[in-house]
């Protein structure tokens, strides 16, 4: 067979394994639940970072953090320097060994380790008011952390260099009062090239812009159940360059399904409440799958998901979580909540 054949046959085989991949992925509708992995602990794990289908960080209560890189067939796990009664609410992996770590409550302090988990580091201790919500990074460098205020002021944290040095800007933005961020899920911060944007909860839930990385800010009210000190914004994702969605509700009401999710069609905008069919209850992650064009958000109640970037919801699964994250190589979604509990989308 000459070259010229090897060439058509090799291009018609392409076009129609195309095809034929394009009909499976198009005949998926709703995800099919999810798969739960066995893992060497009980904590509650709020702190998940997918980074592939094979590399998943995971933190949380008890000091614990969790790492696996075999898609959840093994793990490996342990104590950050020791702090068993220290809830570790956030993490970041960078890498299969680099992860950096963030406490909520007391001690308020940033984790590092380089070499899987087997030794930790601290970055970074905050005053004894302190209460870290969230962090993220931009490009494995350039991150942010978000902190509860003190002294009417938000405790925005930057690190340039991987977190090994984080600093809290000066102009972090002031806060009104009985207004916080939510640890619920590590999700309340979103970061890139140029932006940085978090939201609120409680007595205000608002969202917090800034893209000049934090030197000016500009403040966005929304229209998501607020008012009590259990009520706001739980989680933030994009769904392109220009789309935000926001879900939440009230906590200590997990069945119900009120004001519990709000879009955006523009990074620094307005929120609007466009959604038809609510979120089956209080929502604490939510994550967009561009594979799927789902919007999968969770919740101690159940999951659901969305095919229209938000407008109308199904619920999918009983199995509730605390966070949700598509993997940084958008081919999986992965979920942690209580009892030691992650999850693999199946679908």
């Amino acid at each position: 067979m000459n070259a010229q054949k090897i060439i058509s046959l090799f291009l018609t085989l392409t076009m129609l394994w195309g095809c034929n991949f394009n009909k499976v992925s198009n005949s998926i509708e709703i995800p099919a639940g999810w798969e739960l992995f066995n893992v060497p602990s009980n904590a509650s794990l709020r702190g998940l970072s997918p980074l592939t289908s094979e590399i998943i960080w995971a933190s949380g209560s008890k000091g614990t953090w969790l790492l696996t890189t075999d898609g959840g067939n093994s793990w490996s796990s342990g104590v950050i320097d020791g702090l068993d009664t220290v809830d570790f609410r956030d993490i970041e992996g960078l890498s299969a060994s680099t992860a950096i770590a963030i406490s909520a409550g007391q001690p308020a302090v940033i984790y590092k380790t380089i070499d899987s988990g087997k030794t930790w580091v601290k970055k970074y201790e905050g005053p004894t008011e302190a209460f870290l919500d969230g962090i993220a990074f931009f490009k494995d460098q350039k991150g942010y952390v978000i902190g509860d205020p003190v002294g009417g002021k938000w405790m925005v944290l930057e690190t340039l260099d991987q977190g090994e040095v984080w600093k809290w800007l000066d102009s972090s933005p002031k806060a009104e009062v009985g207004e916080g961020s939510f640890a619920a899920s590590g999700s309340t911060i979103l970061v890139d090239r140029d932006y940085v944007l978090f939201s609120s909860g409680g007595l205000k839930s608002r969202i917090f812009y800034s893209s000049d990385d934090g030197h000016q800010w500009e403040i966005y009210d929304t229209p998501i159940l607020q008012g009590e000190p259990s009520q706001g914004i739980f989680s933030l994702s994009k769904l392109d360059n220009q789309n935000l969605i926001a879900v939440g509700g009230d906590y200590i009401k997990p069945d119900l399904a009120d004001r519990n999710v709000i879009l955006s069609d523009q990074i620094n905008g307005s929120w609007k409440m466009k959604s038809d069919r609510l979120p089956s209850g209080y929502r604490s992650g939510v994550a967009y799958f561009p594979r799927y064009h789902w919007v999968i958000a969770v919740g101690p109640n159940g999951s659901d998901y969305s095919k229209d970037g938000g407008l109308t919801w199904d619920r999918f699964s009983d199995e509730g979580f605390h966070a949700v994250f598509m993997d940084k190589a958008q081919g999986s979604v992965w979920a942690s909540g209580a009892n030691g509990k992650i999850a693999r989308l199946v679908y």
